[in-house]
């Protein structure tokens, strides 16, 4: 799908070719090459609502549970929400709420002093970690760029947890994906629009924060202006805003999908074993499965939190492209490892984050 200034989707992406971004980080580098109580609110039953809410049940159980629960996900069997409990008490408010408990001896309090070790211990370029909920463990992944004394090192820290920590290895090399849907340029780096967003007066679009940090100033393909930054978090988050230097009248809120034109009507969180789609103008549509929450990803560039980690697969160029499910907005593309004749794994900022950091939402 082409990008025109007058009528802009959301999905667009942007490929960062700026040479200053450097790929071995887990983020996708710029494209360089083209309490539960009576007084407790209530929570919406699971069964009355639909895949794409589930991430917003789990977000809200989660808050009353705290460390009574270390995870929810998608059952791949029932696609049933299950949230993982530690006691009857906790069992029972998720029963309430229409999902499926499961009982699991680590709490969620014990997963976080894991990955608090780790983030001391194991902060090296190269590797991420998060919570596996189905598991009750956190995955500690390693790219291919770990080796020797640094191999050495995040082994021996892994190994100090025992059980509660599995870890993995993954081919390539995680790095910032730079490119996307409709193609988006700044200071000659070419990145992914992600969506189009409103505060009710003036319009906006949001894309990845490292390909914010590239240049202030965003061209078409043509070459003409469509607005310049507002707003730019990366690393620690990866999530950037622009405002468009004049408010187009057909701008639309939607995104490229794998069947043309997909409006985007609302945002939600994430919830692992959900099915997703990803657009970029480097790779087009792919689809996956969220595989984990709350990712943690040390790029080279610098150290990024509370990912979405997804078996879609990504390139240079893809950074910034939206990730959503029918008509919710879910995440920006971050970047990952692999490509798409390969596989990989792919990291998404949130973008309800993105959404509550800005004071927007998507139309």
């Amino acid at each position: 799908m082409r990008f025109r200034p007058t009528r802009i989707v959301g999905a667009a992406a942007v490929t960062m070719a700026a040479s200053g971004m450097v790929a071995t980080a887990l983020v996708a580098a710029p494209d360089n090459e083209a309490s539960v109580g009576a007084a407790a609110a209530p929570v919406a039953a699971a069964s009355d609502t639909g895949t794409s809410d589930t991430g917003t049940l789990a977000t809200k159980l989660a808050g009353r549970l705290g460390s009574r629960t270390a995870g929810a996900y998608l059952d791949q069997t029932t696609r049933k929400l299950t949230v993982t409990v530690t006691d009857d008490k906790a069992a029972q408010a998720v029963r309430a709420a229409g999902a499926v408990p499961k009982a699991v001896t680590r709490s969620g309090t014990d997963l976080k002093q894991v990955m608090t070790a780790l983030k001391r211990d194991a902060t090296v370029p190269g590797t991420a970690w998060a919570v596996d909920p189905a598991a009750n463990q956190v995955v500690l992944t390693m790219d291919s760029t770990v080796k020797g004394a640094e191999l050495k090192k995040v082994r021996t820290a892994a190994a100090k947890h025992g059980a509660a920590i599995r870890t993995d290895r993954v081919a390539g090399q995680f790095r910032p994906f730079t490119a996307g849907g409709d193609p988006i340029f700044t200071g000659g780096s070419r990145c992914s629009l992600g969506f189009n967003v409103t505060d009710g007066t003036d319009s906006f679009f949001l894309t990845a924060g490292h390909c914010t940090e590239g240049g202030s100033t965003w061209t078409d393909e043509s070459g003409a202006t469509l607005g310049s930054n507002t707003g730019s978090s990366f690393p620690g988050d990866d999530y950037g805003i622009v405002q468009y230097s004049s408010s187009p009248e057909d701008t639309e809120g939607g995104v490229t999908g794998a069947n043309g034109f997909q409006d985007i009507t609302g945002a939600a969180d994430a919830t692992v074993g959900q099915s997703v789609t990803r657009s970029g103008s480097t790779t087009g549509v792919h689809t996956g499965e969220v595989t984990a929450l709350d990712q943690t990803v040390n790029y080279a560039e610098g150290t990024v939190s509370g990912l979405i980690q997804t078996t879609v697969c990504a390139e240079p160029g893809d950074s910034g492209g939206p990730l959503y499910e029918g008509s919710t907005a879910l995440g920006l593309t971050s970047g990952g490892s692999g490509n798409c004749s390969a596989g990989g794994v792919t990291f998404f900022q949130p973008v309800t984050e993105a959404l509550s950091a800005f004071g927007v939402e998507v139309y």
